[in-house]
């Protein structure tokens, strides 16, 4: 289902963390607190919102990041392809790598509770799916979750005209993906008006996302101040365009 396709790779992306920002609230892009919201649409029709949000912590603690996104179709789609799911990520106090992947997926017919914990001691990804067994794959480098990319990329970002090969996990497989960031224009959303960057990635990597549309396009306009905001998400697919659009922000630091 392209829907979900979209919704799942909406937080997919982003870079590698400096530990000069750690302790330091006034160089980091984003504080704990954060809320972005969104509205979701397939072409003129709205079908749902979706949230990211930062819980609270002490900045210049050990304790780790905690990111949790949420996304829920509106009445429309949920006739069509009823969605809830929820997703909690964990990272490191330098955020330099995952350390857990919670998601709670609704989606359909299909109803999963997962758990990927990443252990650098042992070396492996461990998968959970409850009902089922566990089961692990090698790990030789540091990762970011599918969801805590999107927030790495705001405290590293690459300039118009750059690329990044960004190392994460599922919890099945290991990818690289090569990010590319194009150009600044102006972008319009319910929540104003920015300056931003778009990030295209390589699809070729993302081929399991979107089996149907191997030729699908994915951006991400990041807001081109220090706070790299990600302000719309656009991906066009066989049956035709899904867009996310930022409507709601709390909690931003300052520009």
């Amino acid at each position: 289902m392209s829907i979900i396709r979209f919704i799942l790779i909406f937080t997919f992306f982003g870079l590698l963390t400096p530990f000069h920002l750690r302790g330091n609230p006034t160089a980091l892009p984003f504080l704990p607190g954060e809320k972005l919201e969104y509205d979701l649409s397939w072409g003129i029709f709205p079908i749902g919102h979706a949230s990211l949000e930062i819980t609270s912590k002490e900045i210049s603690s050990n304790e780790p990041w905690e990111i949790r996104f949420f996304v829920r179709t509106n009445d429309f789609a949920d006739a069509i392809y009823k969605v809830r799911t929820e997703i909690t990520s964990r990272v490191d106090s330098n955020f330099t790598k995952s350390l857990r992947y919670i998601k709670s997926q609704q989606e359909g017919k299909t109803k999963k509770e997962i758990v990927v914990d990443f252990d650098y001691n042992q070396r492996k990804v461990i998968y959970s799916e409850k009902g089922r067994e566990p089961v692990s794959i090698s790990l030789n480098k540091k990762v970011y979750d599918p969801l805590a990319i999107a927030y790495a990329f705001r405290y590293h970002p690459v300039g118009a005209g750059g690329q990044k090969i960004l190392p994460t996990s599922d919890g099945k497989k290991l990818i690289d993906v090569t990010v590319t960031v194009g150009k600044t224009e102006k972008v319009r959303v319910p929540f104003g008006s920015f300056q931003a960057n778009d990030v295209v990635p390589n699809m070729k990597t993302l081929s399991g996302v979107f089996k149907k549309s191997p030729k699908g396009i994915l951006r991400v306009w990041y807001s081109n101040d220090k706070r790299r905001i990600p302000v719309k998400i656009s991906s066009k697919v066989v049956v035709g365009s899904f867009t996310a659009k930022l409507k709601n922000a709390k909690g931003l630091q300052r520009r």
